[in-house]
């Protein structure tokens, strides 16, 4: 070998050397400048770094799309406290997961299939919640408004009765009016505040008492004899409320008989006799028939819901 190769050879095994030398050696540790300052947040590492980074690439893809401000007013409306980043960070894990599963136990097909039912189920899940989170603040209105038009009586001002409020009350009144009172210590408007709250709970009754306290500010007056009205109204609402619900039970549970029938006996066949089921799956005459069979229950479902369901 010559001269020239030996000292290709040198200068290789050196690099190797320092590259050993850099990785084995230990280095001084330093101390980031973010953590010298007592005010700053903690820094994520490890698992904890990797979700942190999903979570922002997650809202940078919503902003993208500008859809991260309506999932951001659902997310409110559900009373879920979580970023909008996490949680479509969530749901692209279970669609990956619902893929698998399906894959795995029927093929490509079935990973497909099972691929939109979890979008679908975050959806209505949310969507849920919502809704029983808005009635659950529609039951509470009538205390809500008593309470509040006692302690005006009581010498108190509208912010001291809304700070009454938030500790007094349950939930999720009392997480309202907390929000509501810590956005007007920042700087917002009260009747702004209280507005969002009527919109974020779906309740018009509220909006009458957001109305109410605008008015009393502009104007004056007795807000505590305002609200004993408004209270009124809302109580006499509520019953009328209640009574209609009575009085459409017979039908929504036969709705819910009907529609239920055919999917738990389809099931059930399914399970007894899957060769007999089979024969219906398995042609493509059978096949049509199920998917008109499943138009017609959607069909029925929206029927049945715009009958039995009372708007005032």
């Amino acid at each position: 070998m010559d001269a020239l190769t030996w000292a290709g050879v040198a200068a290789g095994v050196l690099a190797v050397g320092v590259v050993l030398g850099l990785l084995l050696v230990p280095s001084r540790p330093r101390v980031e400048s973010t953590r010298l300052d007592p005010t700053a947040p903690p820094v994520p590492r490890g698992g904890a770094a990797v979700v942190a980074g999903g979570v922002r690439v997650g809202d940078r893809l919503l902003v993208r799309l500008g859809r991260r401000d309506a999932l951001a007013a659902a997310l409110e409306r559900a009373g879920v406290q979580r970023p909008p980043g996490q949680v479509l960070l969530l749901l692209l894990g279970g669609v990956v997961a619902g893929d698998v599963l399906g894959g795995l136990v029927w093929g490509l097909v079935g990973g497909l299939l099972l691929t939109p039912l979890v979008p679908l189920g975050v959806v209505a899940v949310l969507r849920v919640r919502a809704r029983r989170r808005q009635v659950r603040f529609a039951d509470q209105l009538d205390d809500t408004l008593r309470l509040m038009s006692s302690s005006l009586r009581a010498g108190h001002s509208v912010l001291r009765s809304l700070e009454v409020l938030s500790h007094e009350t349950a939930h999720p009144t009392a997480e309202e009016f907390a929000r509501v009172l810590n956005e007007v210590r920042v700087g917002r408007d009260l009747v702004s505040a209280l507005a969002e709250v009527a919109e974020r709970t779906g309740s018009a009754d509220f909006g009458w008492v957001a109305q109410a306290v605008a008015i009393h500010r502009e104007v004056g007056g007795n807000l505590a004899e305002v609200l004993d009205r408004v209270g009124t109204t809302i109580r006499d609402r509520t019953q009328l409320r209640r009574q209609a619900r009575a009085l459409s039970a017979e039908g929504r549970a036969s709705a819910t008989v009907l529609l239920a029938l055919p999917v738990v006996l389809g099931g059930g066949m399914a399970l007894v006799s899957p060769a007999y089921m089979g024969r219906l799956t398995a042609s493509p005459t059978g096949l049509l028939l199920l998917g008109v069979a499943g138009s017609l229950l959607v069909v029925g479902a929206v029927w049945v819901r715009r009958v039995v369901t009372v708007r005032f």
